[in-house]
């Protein structure tokens, strides 16, 4: 939405939802006061677990408006599991969201652009997880790990083309693929928090001193 108040139309992809990808068409080509007009917009049905609907989603983008300005690459999902039960199958699905899929898909745009001797703008959007370790999502943390190193790369070598490759990590955000998760880490730092004023309110007796431990 921020996009397309500074003027920018907007094409994106969805996987299923489409009554919520109809809902976001709506904000953004609405008569709205924050704007100084309305904006175009549309959205393709894409699975970008598949490499060639990925790609093909840059074609159909292209084919309607024209070579893209700024590309965001924000598709991804995450599967919980012990690391030593995760399948070749679930390995690969987050993999080819996460990393494959930007990988094709920024190349499918830089192409555009090299061939238009054209400059552009590329935001990928990570996660925290990049750095930070995230037990039971092993593959999630490889995805974002590689598209970070994928981003400082892909900065450099295309810098002299007036192509510039950014990488914003966010923490956790609440949507429907992670509710349970965070959800589950709320109420594991309420709990934690409860047992550390516990602690403090209630010291423990040695029989040589009184303590408190923390």
């Amino acid at each position: 939405m921020r996009l397309a108040a500074e003027g920018a139309d907007i094409v994106f992809s969805y996987k299923s939802n489409q009554a919520g990808a109809e809902e976001v068409i709506n904000m953004i080509t609405r008569a709205d006061t924050r704007m100084d007009a309305r904006r175009r917009a549309r959205a393709f049905q894409e699975d970008f677990s598949d490499t060639a609907q990925a790609q093909r989603f840059i074609t159909t983008l292209c084919d309607h408006f024209g070579c893209a300005d700024i590309l965001v690459n924000n598709a991804g999902l995450e599967r919980r599991g012990d690391f030593w039960e995760v399948s070749e199958q679930e390995y690969d699905l987050v993999l080819n969201v996460n990393l494959k899929a930007v990988f094709f898909i920024t190349q499918a745009v830089v192409r555009r652009w090299l061939n238009a001797k054209r400059a552009g703008k590329i935001i990928n959007i990570s996660s925290v997880h990049e750095e930070l370790p995230f037990p039971h999502f092993a593959s999630y943390c490889a995805s974002k790990g590689g598209l970070k190193m994928l981003t400082r790369d892909l900065a450099i070598e295309l810098a002299p083309f007036g192509i510039t490759v950014n990488n914003i990590a966010p923490g956790a955000i609440e949507t429907p693929i992670n509710i349970l998760v965070v959800a589950g880490a709320s109420d594991r730092v309420r709990d934690s928090d409860m047992h550390g004023r516990d602690r403090h309110k209630r010291p423990q007796i040695s029989p040589k001193r009184r303590t408190h431990r923390h």
